[in-house]
């Protein structure tokens, strides 16, 4: 896979991103630049933003994942 390290950085970036921002909106704060989440209503703000957490770890899954070698063992 040659997008691997693109792929690793976006996803930590959406993880890291998606569980602070759930954190500061248990505080009652939120990051400046995902505001334009919240005029949607507070419900799709958090569905949003749990989905930024669940996409962000599945980048890293399957950036991190050896397709090569899965490939190799599931044809054995």
């Amino acid at each position: 896979m040659k997008n691997k390290g693109l792929l690793l950085l976006l996803g930590y970036l959406l993880f890291s991103l998606g569980i602070t921002s759930v954190i500061m909106e248990l505080v009652g704060t939120h990051w400046y630049f995902l505001a334009w989440l919240e005029r949607a209503g507070r419900l799709l703000a958090f569905i949003l933003k749990i989905l930024m957490v669940l996409v962000g770890v599945l980048l890293i899954v399957f950036a991190r994942t050896d397709w090569e070698k899965e490939k190799r063992e599931s044809s054995e």
